[in-house]
């Protein structure tokens, strides 16, 4: 019977994927005119690297700002054979290795493309339109394989579909038509990774006067920022796979670059804490907030106090990331209500679990805590109002009715206790610490026969539970 039921939804499922697969011919035909080939000449008039872009106007065209380095001059190549001379840069975005290009071209060629601002959904089929090894107007498809967010970065979509050489700046595009990113690789170490930079960041660049492929060439040599973010672009492709090891010595190199590189003494702070090195990431945030202050270099710096042990300093740099990013703080008022539970202050753990919660409400690890917190604080009715919420958000979770149960207990409640027991049972058979306190319960209730059953049940299952329920049954 399981079968058959699964049967209707493998059939949808399958003619969704076939319907999709339907579609892409259809989509690659309308969205192929808007990307283009870029390829970049150096002083002498040599060519220098052929790379992609796409048109969200009609003099303009986004591509990966890696591809113009060094450019004194590029041409934009669109599907049909014509040729557009680039006249400048309006916008860059380095970190995010974004350029808007002005581009001259008749109004009546150009089919730009819109943009997606939306975050893309894990699993969202993606057409990339490039132009690798010079091929011109190659496809490929895939999946978003993860939608990543980056302290003080922003998002970062990884996708199944291959970036080769020559592709760096193609549009991503959705099933809809609509451009969710522009694809970048990154060759670092032998490694290619294939990801994106969300629209949302085209979107917020601001135009401004046209600059010369020339003159950015020498505005970059002069800027010693320009290496370091070629070594921060490195590491950011090595942190959106969540691999700070490789990442870690990247921001190393961009801050030696560029010392008041305040984005990449983040990611180092970011990094050193993650890889459990706290005090140098202590000292990495420190100079990241001294620089520009962010509600993520103090969180990172709380994190690293908390496993140091250093409770108060943890609370205070806590409350400063709450104090910068009051509405996205969930993350810190759980984090705060750890640092003061460690810290022996009940009642404000209390508090910053309940603020957690109010600013994420199916906060499920809050709750838990706070369930817990109460319990030991002997506040067995609020305890108890917490479990059954959190029951709601963890219906499957046996420790949820058990921790139930135990307030129950101490309440002297015995009847809804024991149904809270059977309750874990239900979900968990093995769950040992229910049995033990399903038998404790049938002796405060007089019941020992009923205990002894629990205690036979646990010599098979837990001999440790078994043995602490024989000492109440025999004290």
């Amino acid at each position: 019977m399981k079968f058959l039921w699964l049967l209707p939804i493998l059939f949808l499922a399958a003619a969704s994927n076939a319907a999709s697969q339907d579609l892409l011919p259809e989509l690659v035909k309308r969205i192929k005119p808007s990307a283009v080939a870029i390829e970049t000449f150096d002083a002498r008039g040599e060519r220098l690297t052929r790379g992609s872009g796409f048109f969200i106007g009609s003099d303009r065209v986004v591509t990966n700002r890696h591809v113009i380095d060094n450019a004194h001059r590029a041409e934009v190549h669109s599907h049909d054979g014509r040729i557009y001379p680039v006249k400048g840069v309006v916008a860059v975005d380095a970190e995010g290795d974004v350029a808007i290009l002005r581009v001259d071209a008749p109004p009546n060629q150009v089919r730009p493309l819109s943009l997606d601002r939306t975050s893309p959904q894990e699993g969202e089929s993606v057409v990339v339109i490039g132009n690798p090894f010079g091929l011109e107007g190659s496809v490929t498809n895939g999946i978003v394989s993860a939608v990543r967010d980056i302290p003080t970065f922003g998002r970062i979509i990884q996708i199944t579909a291959p970036i080769s050489p020559g592709s760096s700046g193609s549009p991503v595009v959705n099933m809809q038509g609509q451009v969710i990113g522009v694809a970048t690789l990154q060759i670092t170490g032998g490694q290619s990774i294939n990801f994106a930079i969300p629209s949302e960041r085209i979107s917020q660049l601001q135009s401004g006067a046209v600059v010369s492929l020339s003159d950015l060439v020498v505005a970059s040599g002069k800027n010693k920022r320009a290496k370091a973010v070629q070594y921060f672009r490195d590491g950011l492709s090595f942190l959106s796979k969540d691999d700070c090891e490789k990442a870690l010595p990247y921001f190393e190199k961009a801050v030696e670059s560029d010392s008041n590189y305040a984005e990449a003494w983040t990611q180092a702070g970011f990094c050193k804490e993650k890889l459990g090195r706290h005090s140098e990431a202590i000292e990495a945030s420190k100079k990241a907030v001294n620089l520009r202050p962010s509600a993520e270099s103090y969180f990172n710096i709380g994190l690293a106090n908390y496993y140091l042990k250093q409770y108060r300093e943890a609370v205070e740099n806590y409350r400063q990331a709450i104090r910068l990013d009051p509405y996205n703080a969930a993350d810190a008022y759980y984090a705060l209500g750890l640092a003061y539970r460690d810290w022996g202050r009940a009642d404000d753990e209390i508090q910053a679990y309940k603020q957690a919660i109010r600013l994420k409400p199916d906060y499920t690890s809050a709750y838990e805590r706070l369930g817990s917190r109460y319990l030991r604080s002997k506040k067995y009715s609020e305890a108890i109002e917490t479990f059954k919420h959190l029951t709601t958000l963890k219906p499957g979770d046996a420790n949820v009715p058990n921790n139930m149960g135990e307030a129950y207990f101490e309440m002297g409640l015995m009847s809804d206790a024991v149904e809270s027991f059977k309750q874990a049972i239900q979900l968990k058979p093995d769950l040992g610490r229910a049995y033990f306190n399903l038998g404790k319960s049938f002796l405060a209730m007089k019941n020992r026969d009923a205990a002894v059953e629990q205690y036979n049940i646990l010599q098979n299952l837990d001999p440790d539970w078994a043995e602490k329920l024989n000492n109440l049954i025999n004290p």
